[in-house]
């Protein structure tokens, strides 16, 4: 697969930093993840782990933290609650089970034990508090529906985590997320209209064109009338001195659409009457 990018003057690549994580947007839905601890420190996971729509067993003593507690009541059908300290054999005996497995436990020794049968076993792990018995991170994240930013120190600052992803959040548009909801409905609907491979080419060119169209203010305001009006310009032939295969409204006239809709609505309504 290419990019597209010519550029063959190494001076022009981009510069590699090591040292950093990989950042990916692990899809863990549906999938199983052992929790060990039930103290407020597990609560930060779940709400990591419930935002992803995992399964989590938690294997923890009682009393629970209260907002564990609240999240077993809230999501009975995603938490299965073990009431008793984590044992080996919870590992070793469903060494297929688990995708990920998380400690959140005030026991360094007993945290170790876990992280080592767990690389033993060859499933990811974290251990609270411990960033060299980690292989993955827990960031700063800010979420606003389809949109997650995720802050990473790597371990070496969470509290300076959360204050950058503050300052990032400040910074976006106010309906970041509605925007971008709206484009993945666009996405969609347009696969709906031209689903051929053939298009696949013309598509991606249509979409970046409306992109560089629509504001975010634009595109979170727009309607499901505005979404089928836009669609449907997909269609149309350029005309001359446009790209070639590629018709995209402006703003401006998209919203003319919707009111020129309104008044042919009202006309057919006064024939309709008048003709009963």
């Amino acid at each position: 697969m290419t990019t597209g990018r010519a550029d063959t003057d190494p001076a022009n690549f981009p510069e590699i930093q090591t040292g950093g994580s990989l950042m990916i947007a692990w899809q863990i839905k549906g999938k199983r993840v052992l929790l060990v601890g039930g103290g407020e420190v597990a609560a930060t996971r779940l709400v990591h782990l419930l935002s992803a729509d995992a399964l989590v067993t938690i294997i923890a003593p009682s009393p629970l933290h209260p907002e564990v507690s609240f999240r077993l009541q809230q999501f009975p059908n995603s938490l299965t609650w073990i009431d008793r300290p984590f044992m080996p054999t919870d590992l070793l005996d469903h060494p297929d089970t688990y995708s990920l497995v998380l400690t959140a436990i005030d026991d360094p020794v007993a945290s170790s034990a876990i992280y080592n049968l767990a690389h033993q076993l060859k499933i990811p792990a974290n251990i609270a508090d411990v960033p060299s018995e980690c292989d993955f991170y827990f960031g700063s994240v800010h979420r606003d529906g389809p949109l997650q930013i995720m802050v990473s120190t790597n371990g070496k600052g969470p509290r300076l985590a959360s204050a950058i992803r503050k300052l990032v959040a400040k910074a976006l548009p106010r309906n970041a997320g509605r925007a971008i909801e709206q484009m993945g409905e666009l996405r969609k609907e347009l696969r709906t209209v031209a689903p051929e491979q053939r298009e696949g080419k013309r598509r991606m060119e249509w979409i970046k064109q409306v992109s560089d169209a629509y504001g975010w203010e634009d595109m979170g305001e727009m309607t499901g009338e505005d979404m089928k009006n836009l669609v449907a310009w997909y269609k149309k032939q350029p005309e001359e001195g446009e790209e070639d295969g590629v018709v995209v409204p402006t703003p401006d006239e998209l919203r003319a659409l919707r009111k020129e809709n309104k008044k042919e609505d009202v006309v057919q309504k006064k024939v309709d009457a008048h003709q009963a």
